[in-house]
């Protein structure tokens, strides 16, 4: 049996992550479910997991969802972290810049350089492609980094111009990173579905959702605060597949990786 909550699972969130797993943990088997002691992490905490047919929790991304998971796995819910002008469960991506860039709104960052995540990142790749398009820019995939953490750093050294990052990851670099203060906020894309908790198809997912929603209402207040999380709500599959899917990075000339 497989477990991860690898989305938001940095250093300083990974005690509190655990202790939302053994709360879940102990309300499956409560009910008489099996569930593993522990969360995966590292590698197997991801595509590994989300395609495990023994999967009984993982959090993947809105574009995996929709491009790769849809009917192959079954849909929970989705967390709530409260992101600002956002409804329960949605989130959106915050645009960043150097700090020292003298242009200060998106608008300006018309065939600027984009540093993203991954191909299949919603917040990284489609979101600020779908709103750069909607809004008559353009943004070039310029470098490929692996990861959001990795992006904020490239534009915080100069190896592109913008980066998008969704809200929560941005919030937690800012607490944590000490080159966040060389970066600003630019502007951020309309939101979208968040980041959905998936378990293997066929899984008893309301047994699920009341485990998951009963652990984040037991969370100490510090554990909520860690992982700016509030609640857990109910998004149709339908609100997650109508989210655009724009070009590749490759078919818009990517640069190069990190």
């Amino acid at each position: 049996m497989i477990a991860s909550l690898g989305m938001y699972d940095r250093a300083e969130c990974q005690p509190a992550n655990d202790r939302l797993w053994a709360l879940i943990r102990d309300g499956l088997r409560a009910e008489g479910a099996e569930a593993p002691d522990a969360l995966t992490r590292g590698a197997g905490a991801y595509w590994d997991a989300w395609q495990a047919p023994d999967l009984v929790l993982s959090q993947t991304c809105g574009f995996p969802y929709r491009a790769r998971l849809h009917g192959k796995v079954a849909l929970i819910g989705t967390p709530d972290f409260g992101v600002e002008g956002c409804a329960p469960g949605y989130y959106r991506s915050i645009f960043v810049a150097r700090k020292d860039n003298p242009r200060n709104s998106l608008g300006e960052f018309d065939g600027a350089t984009l540093a993203f995540n991954e191909d299949l990142s919603q917040s990284g790749w489609a979101a600020p492609q779908n709103h750069a398009a909607a809004v008559g820019l353009s943004l070039k995939p310029h470098l490929r980094t692996g990861g959001h953490l990795a992006s904020a750093r490239a534009v915080a050294e100069g190896k592109a111009e913008i980066a998008a990052l969704d809200a929560i990851t941005w919030a937690m670099i800012a607490r944590w990173e000490g080159f966040a203060v060389d970066l600003k906020v630019v502007g951020q894309t309309e939101p979208t579905p968040g980041l959905p908790y998936i378990a293997a198809l066929g899984s008893d997912t309301d047994r699920l959702f009341r485990a998951i929603g009963s652990a984040i209402a037991a969370l100490p207040p510090q554990d909520r605060d860690t992982l700016r999380l509030r609640s857990l709500v109910r998004i149709e599959p339908a609100a997650y597949l109508a989210v655009p899917t724009p070009p590749t990075p490759a078919s818009l000339g990517l640069a190069s990786e990190a």
